[in-house]
């Protein structure tokens, strides 16, 4: 899965790596080393902007919030819970269907952070019941230190109790798209813990290579199987993971040293 992550890159950094037409500068954000569900995000996605004399779809990077609510939700309640979308039914999900047909988009991180999963853990978390208390948290990031590309859909929502003006009248929200963990040696493995991301969770961010970003945004792309194809694992041996202080599990805890490297794991954590 993918429940928090880090973003710091500066959004003039973002554009120029995602070839960005259209940005709003009043729209940057912080840079954030905890992003946890329902902050806002950066997204880059490509769709028509309005009023534009010509109306072709422009590649544009937008602020969204991390929790995906479909249109056609009654409410916005469930969004903590739509943080993800599984790779494998995101194509067939009454929630996240429409946005995988056209509402793509790509979600750039630093990396992402996971707690180690212990076996007991895991038989819970696959029959959908609660976890007990996490364990040693991960940065799991490319280890060229280039962008982490994840997959994500967004859609729109609007919010009936307010006027049409108002300006939280519309929602624009986003989930990330999910993939079973990497089984092959990590590219960079710590000393001592994980050797894979598999043994890390069994769940994973689906990382877009380069040469997926445009087919993967391009809204006239709407061939189901097509895109799917899209969502094969990228090549193994890109990533790196390290430990990093469980500082990082308290969401009111932001600053650079939550992605520092530990030599290895906290005393009475799992590795």
């Amino acid at each position: 899965m993918c429940g928090r992550y880090a973003s710091s890159r500066r959004p003039e950094d973002l554009t120029g790596i995602f070839q960005v037409e259209k940005w709003e500068p009043a729209e940057a954000l912080a840079p954030d080393w905890n992003v946890a569900p329902t902050k806002e995000v950066y997204a880059v996605l490509e769709r028509p902007v309005k009023d534009a004399a010509e109306p072709r779809p422009v590649r544009q990077m937008r602020t969204l919030r991390w929790g995906l609510v479909p249109s056609w939700s009654k409410s916005p309640d469930g969004a903590a819970r739509m943080i993800n979308a599984r790779a494998e039914t995101v194509h067939e999900k009454p929630s996240f269907r429409r946005s995988f047909a056209s509402r793509r988009c790509v979600l750039p991180a630093d990396g992402y952070y996971e707690w180690v999963t212990g076996a007991d853990e895991r038989q819970l978390e696959e029959k959908g019941r609660k976890k007990r208390p996490r364990k040693q948290p991960y940065f799991v990031t490319p280890a060229d230190g280039s962008v982490f590309a994840m997959a994500g859909l967004y859609d729109f929502w609007r919010d009936r109790t307010l006027p049409d003006d108002h300006p939280a009248a519309w929602w624009v929200t986003c989930s990330v798209i999910t993939t079973e963990a990497e089984t092959t040696p990590l590219g960079v493995a710590p000393a001592e813990g994980p050797a894979t991301l598999a043994d890390i969770h069994p769940r994973m961010p689906l990382m877009l290579t380069p040469d997926r970003w445009d087919a993967w945004l391009d809204p006239s792309n709407t061939e189901a199987e097509e895109v799917r194809g899209l969502l094969a694992p990228p090549p193994a041996g890109l990533m790196r993971a390290y430990p990093v202080a469980t500082a990082v599990s308290n969401v009111r805890n932001n600053g650079p040293e939550l992605v520092e490297e530990l030599a290895a794991p906290e005393e009475g954590t799992l590795f």
